[in-house]
């Protein structure tokens, strides 16, 4: 059995990363989406927020389950007995990052695979941070992630909008 793993911030997921992860379950015996909670970028939803939507995707997907993880990936990864590590690539500039990531890995655990996953064509525009641009701009995202996604997203910003400025962002 083939245990694969899609690590990832998914804030927000989006339909770019569903549809890596319908396809790597065709792949793989197993695909646990694996949901980051502290990376070196600002995020929109806590990790629990994020857990949970990306649960709601695939609650009833029988090959994929959703977990939160922090730390090393390939550590987690020898954690939870997976053997491969799925990674989607858009653009050119994807490849760079995600191959200098894969060799990193390749060092650290040499007997974990990496397989990137080209996305469809539909979905080369699409990343976490245009969703996250073009909702807190009012824009239409029902087209690049799910509906409960869409009205989490508009509810978060809206709360976010509500919060007061902290006093140095003021003068």
């Amino acid at each position: 059995m083939v245990k694969a793993l899609f690590p990832g911030t998914f804030d927000p997921i989006h339909y770019g990363h569903i549809d890596i992860a319908h396809r790597a379950a065709r792949l793989f015996d197993e695909v646990i989406m694996a949901v980051y909670d502290k990376p070196l970028k600002s995020l929109l939803f806590s990790p629990e927020e994020r857990l949970a939507l990306v649960s709601q995707v695939f609650a009833d997907h029988p090959k994929i389950t959703v977990v939160g993880y922090s730390g090393l990936t390939v550590e987690f990864c020898r954690a939870i007995g997976a053997q491969v590590i799925v990674r989607g690539l858009r653009v050119f500039s994807d490849f760079e990052f995600e191959f200098r990531m894969a060799l990193a890995n390749q060092r650290l655990a040499p007997d974990i695979e990496t397989v990137a996953l080209i996305t469809a064509e539909e979905h080369t525009f699409l990343s976490s941070s245009t969703v996250k641009e073009i909702a807190m701009l009012n824009g239409d995202v029902s087209s690049m992630v799910p509906p409960f996604v869409a009205e989490t997203l508009k509810r978060k910003i809206s709360q976010t909008r509500q919060q007061p400025m902290p006093n140095a962002l003021r003068d």
